[in-house]
């Protein structure tokens, strides 16, 4: 039986170079559920930027309860689930928001190529969305339960 993660193993875990997915209720539809790139440090909120016009970003608010998962397939599988709220909707800054992401995925170099051809002069219209971690529930499948 699989044992769940200690909290700073969780929080690790989330901290990590992982794709995570965003769930948000839909009115009269099942949730809508997004593979994305994020930033989150243990103690911290989960950060992810986007542009508004996504479904996603229709639908977040502030106050808005999300789901948000990461996982390995690897053996032994682990995953860590979230449930928070949008904590900030707010208009994105390349180098405060976005450049943290793309080094986390890409690293600094192919990153900082990335942004600068993509938004030149450090322009973008995006959003950055903040979620405070409320609840967590997560299962190591290497460690005995």
């Amino acid at each position: 039986m699989p044992a769940p993660m200690t909290s700073e193993e969780r929080e690790v875990f989330l901290a990590g170079i992982r794709v995570g997915i965003l769930s948000v209720s839909r009115p009269r539809r099942g949730p809508l559920s997004t593979p994305l790139w994020y930033v989150y440090e243990p103690g911290g909120e989960i950060v992810i930027v986007t542009r508004p016009e996504t479904r996603k970003a229709r639908l977040v608010a502030v106050g808005t309860l999300v789901s948000f998962l990461v996982q390995v397939e690897d053996l032994p599988p682990k995953y860590v689930s979230v449930e928070g709220r949008v904590v900030s909707v707010a208009p994105a800054n390349v180098d405060r928001d976005l450049r943290p992401i793309a080094h986390k995925y890409l690293g600094a170099d192919v990153a900082n190529g990335y942004l600068d051809a993509t938004r030149p002069g450090g322009v973008t219209n995006e959003v950055v969305i903040r979620i405070k971690p409320e609840r967590w529930f997560s299962r190591d499948f290497g460690k005995p339960g």
